[in-house]
């Protein structure tokens, strides 16, 4: 169902059972689009601020990690020659 669907759909059975007056039907569209943008960031599973630069800390100390451990196996072949 497209979100133009949706909308028609909420509006209509607002209207049905009596819920005319402005404030109530913002207030209703308000609350289905906070639940539709849940439903999308659960979706996408998307994560805080906070959590991605935790996250970008970590893989660039992995790589400072890694090159270090490749540069001293790269020595140690040199050093054998």
């Amino acid at each position: 169902m497209s979100n133009s669907e949706k909308l028609l759909k909420t509006l209509s059975s607002l209207i049905e059972n009596g819920i005319l007056t402005s404030k109530d039907i913002r207030k209703e569209i308000s609350t289905d689009l906070k639940f539709t943008r849940e439903k999308l960031i659960n979706k996408f599973q998307l994560v805080s601020r906070e959590e991605f630069e935790i996250l970008k800390k970590l893989v660039h100390k992995q790589e400072l990690t890694l090159k270090k451990l490749s540069n001293k196996k790269k020595f140690k072949k040199v050093k054998k020659s």
